[in-house]
């Protein structure tokens, strides 16, 4: 099947060629150029991958994240003029997936865009087998998880979790009670390119205990190893 990507971006030279170079790699590709305009065609269309540029007239890529998050779990790689820290922690928040700095390398944009739309198959295809297996839900007392709806309920809340912190959840409660590295988290719920740091998966792991432990600062469920990583306690 193929894929389809929404370039939001206002400036027409680099919308452009966004558009030709994907188009030239086989992708469908629908565009726009301001952040109201997006996420009408997003919710209309929903688009395998949205990459997106932070400054948008009308709606700024920030508050176009912010809004499609609500509904979707498509996603989103931001572009963005600033190389400062500052603005991918707020992306990132808002539930960005990935980040590049204009000028950036078309080679470089592509195969970012092909390893986060091989994570979309990856995820559906693991969705699939888990539900061929009767593994879509998963119980730890308090705590179930379903992968099918992408929902976690806690205390029978449904807990409000950006994608990557459902999906680090998912793959710690997968594998409980093995210690797994930071590096390991990175490369299996981030992907291998990903350009944060470990620090990425220490802010996750702190936003996830204040939702999922009685006690965050006395985590009882993700527990830290010291020197090594985490292990997730069913």
């Amino acid at each position: 099947m193929q894929n389809l990507i929404l370039v939001v971006e206002d400036e027409i030279t680099l919308l452009e060629t966004l558009v030709y170079n994907l188009e030239h790699q086989g992708y469908k590709v629908i565009s726009a150029s301001d952040g109201e305009e997006a996420v009408n065609i997003a919710r209309e269309l929903h688009p395998d991958l949205i990459v997106l540029d932070i400054m948008l007239p009308v709606l700024d890529g920030f508050e176009v994240c912010r809004i499609l998050r609500r509904d979707m779990n498509v996603p989103i790689l931001m572009l963005t003029a600033k190389d400062e820290e500052i603005d991918r922690v707020i992306g990132f928040e808002l539930g960005a997936d990935d980040y590049i700095t204009k000028p950036f390398s078309m080679r470089e944009f592509l195969a970012r865009v092909k390893a986060h739309l091989r994570r979309v198959r990856l995820i559906r295809e693991e969705i699939d087998s888990e539900k061929i297996l009767g593994k879509e839900v998963i119980q730890l007392g308090n705590l179930t998880l379903n992968m099918t709806r992408r929902e976690v309920i806690f205390n029978e809340r449904t807990l409000p979790l950006k994608p990557k912190e459902f999906d680090l959840l998912f793959y710690l409660a997968r594998h409980r009670g093995q210690v797994l590295s930071r590096d390991t988290l990175l490369e299996q719920v981030w992907g291998w390119d990903f350009s944060g740091g470990s620090r990425t998966v220490d802010v996750h792991i702190r936003w996830l205990r204040e939702k999922i432990e009685e006690d965050p600062a006395v985590p009882i469920r993700i527990i830290t190893v010291r020197g090594t990583g985490y292990r997730f306690e069913g």
